[in-house]
């Protein structure tokens, strides 16, 4: 094995375990926590597919834009932690068939991929794919570009809208 593989079932581990680890816990807070782990993987696993722009990507937008939006979403409602809603019926069986199915669907997905060809050898990728994208995203495709990041900033003043309301609810309107 050489070092692009243990690499890769390590930063596969990281992100599975980082998505498994968020369907058990049941403080969202640390679930966000575990959703950002299995991100970091992600993106460590895009790292070595030689796309480091997408990694960059992932971890500034994923790992930290989207995570920071759901932790202001969970502290600005309001969560009850009842002890009789997390209880569920049979959960050591419950568990056990979840392990169960996550095994048979690992396998079959194993299964399902060990003979694939996928063409290409990694030798064919552009050594610079960063200067690549960014020559495409502003000759090609200037006027799409634009018009997203002018959906941003309303995007943007809309919340900010939104938050000064000082406490107004719709029942106040």
């Amino acid at each position: 094995m050489s070092g692009t593989d243990i690499a890769f079932f390590l930063l596969a581990l990281a992100a599975i375990a980082g998505g498994v680890t968020m369907l058990q816990l049941t403080n969202v807070v640390h679930m966000v926590i575990a959703l950002v782990m299995t991100f970091l993987g992600i993106a460590g696993l895009y790292v070595l597919l030689s796309a480091e722009f997408v990694a960059v990507v992932q971890v500034l937008i994923y790992s930290g834009a989207i995570t920071i939006i759901m932790l202001f979403a969970i502290m600005l409602t309001r969560h009850h932690t009842d002890e009789r809603e997390r209880q569920t019926t049979g959960g050591v069986w419950h568990k056990a068939v979840a392990a169960l199915s996550v095994i048979a669907f690992g396998l079959a997905v194993y299964f399902g991929i060990r003979q694939l060809d996928f063409g290409a050898d990694g030798s064919a990728l552009a050594g610079d794919n960063a200067k690549a994208i960014g020559k495409l995203l502003y000759s090609y495709y200037t006027i799409p570009f634009e018009i997203v990041s002018v959906i941003l900033l309303v995007a943007l003043i809309g919340a900010i809208v939104l938050a000064k309301k000082d406490g107004k609810g719709a029942e106040d309107e």
